[in-house]
């Protein structure tokens, strides 16, 4: 039996002495926390975004947590996002005090439906973080004349958009803050956990910094605000620099799988992933749907190939969110699609001789229900 998901070996193969060399540097540099490939890969991963500050933190969740409190948001407040996502963008919500509010997704890109968003504003609401799920933004411009009227703050959530655009601009460049993952699997991944945020609002970096190192700014054991012990580790840094030059090129190679899997797949049945208007997609994951879903995947692990789900269970029906009092039929399109979609094998070294065995026993299996 083989899990078809995801494989870093080929392409740690590939980069395997630039990523030794990394850890070199870092080991030989005489200084193990917050040095200076921290400090260099924030210089280029905001300068990457045209954004005036990065700050590096330990993983994608506390970007999000720690973003959220640099924006002032904390206990009685509301924010608005998703239930079709990954439950830690609203686990973070919930660790500031905050409380999630879930608008649906759109049948056609599972983006957040921006048309929702209007009504759901309450005189609590704070900020608004929208998903750029799968690796593709949502309605930026929508949400950014909604944030505008009702004075909220904006957080992107692109822990599975390294890179993407909407127009000429870039994923994280919309709102106030941004909020990043560089957990191995992603577009831009490290070699174990890693986040950041990016913003180019000074007084939100200022607090940020703060927030990552204890709630300290210049004087080490003086607490200004009490913080976190949130830092980015100073090998994965290292690891992230090496890796951010060769970012636009894992997206072409993604984008090539893509390509691939669409000609593969054409007239099958299954419904491929949609392309927003205006979008650029950088095919984090490739997610498709289809009404026997579990049928499919059943079949599939008969052959040997089992595949992923993404996301099987939406936030909002889970048991550690059950305080908030939604039930099923909250968020139609969320639940149907928990029960239709799955995910085919998506990283730039995916083997094109494994990608066809996907291709052609998904053919077959499609072919079989059909």
């Amino acid at each position: 039996m083989t899990t078809y998901v995801w494989d870093y070996l080929r392409e740690y193969e590939t980069e395997r002495a630039d990523i030794l060399d990394a850890v070199e540097t870092v080991f030989g540099s005489g200084r193990l926390v917050l040095g200076e490939s921290v400090a260099g890969f924030e210089r280029e991963f905001a300068g990457y975004h045209g954004a005036a500050h990065c700050v590096g933190l330990d993983n994608g969740t506390n970007a999000v947590k720690l973003a959220l409190q640099a924006l002032g948001v904390g206990p009685g407040d509301e924010v608005i996002t998703v239930s079709n996502t990954a439950a830690p963008t609203v686990v973070a919500i919930d660790a500031v005090g905050a409380t999630p509010v879930f608008v649906d997704v759109r049948e056609e890109d599972f983006l957040m439906d921006t048309g929702q968003v209007a009504a759901a504003v309450t005189d609590r609401t704070r900020c608004l973080l929208p998903v750029h799920l799968y690796g593709q933004c949502a309605d930026m411009g929508a949400l950014g004349d909604i944030a505008a009227r009702h004075g909220l703050a904006v957080l992107e959530d692109c822990a599975q958009a390294h890179g993407a655009r909407q127009g000429d601009r870039l994923a994280g460049t919309f709102g106030d803050a941004a909020a990043f993952s560089f957990y191995p699997t992603k577009v831009l991944g490290a070699y174990g956990d890693g986040g950041a945020a990016i913003t180019s609002d000074d007084e939100v970096a200022r607090r940020l910094r703060r927030l990552r190192y204890y709630g300290m700014e210049e004087r080490y054991y003086v607490v200004e605000t009490p913080g976190h012990n949130s830092r980015l580790d100073e090998v994965q840094a290292e690891i992230l620099r090496r890796k951010l030059g060769r970012l636009d090129s894992y997206t072409e190679a993604r984008r090539a799988v893509a390509r691939r899997y669409a000609e593969g797949l054409a007239g099958t049945g299954l419904v491929l992933p949609r392309v927003a208007p205006g979008n650029d997609h950088v095919y984090y994951v490739y997610v498709v749907r289809h009404p026997r879903r579990d049928a499919v995947l059943e079949a599939l692990k008969a052959r040997g190939i089992v595949l992923n789900v993404s996301y099987p269970w939406p936030v909002h029906t889970m048991s550690g969110f059950a305080h908030l009092g939604l039930s099923r039929g909250a968020l139609p399109v969320t639940e149907a699609l928990a029960d239709e979609v799955f995910s085919l094998p998506m990283y730039p070294s995916l083997p094109p001789r494994t990608q066809e065995t996907v291709i052609d026993a998904l053919r077959d299996v499609l072919a079989d229900l059909s």
